[in-house]
């Protein structure tokens, strides 16, 4: 059977932010289209933390108890880990919430979470296109045209055009492309890389969430699923060629054939800058490879333009160093659904719509956007690491407090 040319809406990525809107639009009786870049399931550069803000949600989505079933302890205590410095302080629950089971946030590997969602998209009545690249996308009157290309192990690369007055941008921002809502690949010293990697055996404790301030850049680790810790961090793309260089010409220990993979700088630069890092993967083994993207690309951008509507990190970036990525993804997808599902047929009312899902996006994400530029600002400082630790050494609770800035306890309009 041949797949319809024409939709109500396309989403262009299948990651949480573009899975929930296409999924809650599907469930509004909307036809839908996920066109997605890679084959699942698939790792990804993320923290993979969600908090409890967000159970609510994944329930009305109805993968509530997947994620339950299958994501790591709760994290019950927020750290730090700089230098020979490591403190720690209780997370804040979020109260509201109609089950005490539910007050904390767990961690869930991207490759399972993913395919839950787009599991359930599917269900929903989600047309997936994938693995399929949205290549071009322009005006045919009320309608827009998106041209994608499906790559076939026989016949190449095959090229088809679908319609539809509604497109969602949900690709993320790390990849440049042609795109009207995607980035032009500029590189400079000050860019923010992003590295991440599982690994299996390791002794941090399970209810603990640490932030990691190291030299050039900022982390996270956290207990996921199947006994896989996660650590991921930014480093600037400077830092990284300094180390890479040290490293090359011996200043930090001998290479064979004098290439250093970024990795493998990475994480040495880790061991060596966090006890705590060091202390918790003493014996524990790489679970797969590591994996890189970026430049991030922290900041509030038009959540409406070009009649393209945006979510994630298309819509807008936190710093990582919060680790509220996912929740940003998922609740943007969210409150677009929401708008879109209320509106009024035509142009007008799409327009409408975007003016409600910003105003609705600023209000409800500007605050943490802004204090994890104002956090990374002081880590990525010359001395940032150790005014930091200082800082929380005398002063633990802040560590409690800037999780509660994050938006970790803050509820999901609409859904209590």
């Amino acid at each position: 059977m041949s797949r319809p040319s024409t939709y109500d809406a396309i989403v262009i990525g299948a990651g949480p932010a573009g899975s929930s809107v296409a999924l809650t639009l599907a469930r509004h009786g909307w036809s839908v289209a996920i066109v997605e870049k890679s084959a699942f399931p698939r790792r990804k550069v993320c923290g993979e933390y969600i908090s409890a803000s967000n159970l609510v949600l994944l329930d009305r989505l109805e993968i509530g108890d997947a994620w339950r079933m299958n994501a790591g302890p709760e994290i019950r205590r927020v750290g730090f880990f700089s230098g020979e410095t490591c403190v720690e302080a209780p997370m804040p629950d979020a109260k509201y919430l109609p089950s005490a089971k539910d007050a904390f946030g767990r961690a869930l590997g991207r490759d399972v979470l993913d395919a839950l969602l787009l599991q359930a998209a599917q269900s929903a009545g989600a047309a997936i296109l994938q693995p399929c690249r949205a290549v071009a996308i322009d005006r045919d009157g009320d309608m827009q045209r998106v041209r994608i290309q499906a790559r076939d192990e026989n016949s190449g690369d095959e090229t088809t055009t679908l319609r539809a007055p509604v497109i969602v941008a949900a690709h993320g921002s790390w990849e440049p492309g042609p795109l009207p809502s995607q980035f032009e690949k500029i590189s400079r010293p000050s860019d923010l890389l992003g590295f991440k990697a599982h690994f299996t055996g390791s002794s941090l404790a399970p209810d603990l969430m640490p932030l990691l301030a190291f030299p050039g850049g900022y982390g996270g680790m956290v207990l996921a699923d199947h006994g896989r810790l996660s650590i991921s961090c930014c480093i600037r793309r400077d830092m990284l060629a300094r180390l890479r260089r040290n490293r090359s010409s011996g200043h930090d220990g001998p290479t064979q054939d004098g290439h250093v993979s970024a990795a493998d700088a990475v994480f040495r630069h880790l061991m060596a800058s966090c006890r705590g890092v060091s202390d918790a993967l003493d014996g524990a083994r790489l679970d797969g490879r590591w994996l890189a993207a970026g430049p991030i690309r922290p900041g509030i951008r038009a959540c409406y333009e070009q009649d393209i509507f945006r979510v994630g990190n298309a819509a807008g970036e936190s710093h990582p160093i919060i680790a509220e990525g996912i929740s940003m993804a998922l609740q943007s997808g969210w409150l677009l659904a929401r708008e879109l599902a209320g509106a009024s047929s035509g142009r007008a009312g799409r327009e409408a719509a975007g003016r409600r899902y910003q105003a609705a996006w600023r209000g409800l994400f500007s605050t943490r956007v802004y204090a994890a530029a104002a956090i990374a600002r002081v880590v990525l400082g010359p001395a940032g690491p150790a005014l930091m630790a200082g800082a929380v050494r005398n002063f633990p609770q802040a560590l409690t407090l800037g999780a509660h800035m994050s938006g970790k306890t803050r509820p999901v309009p609409g859904l209590t």
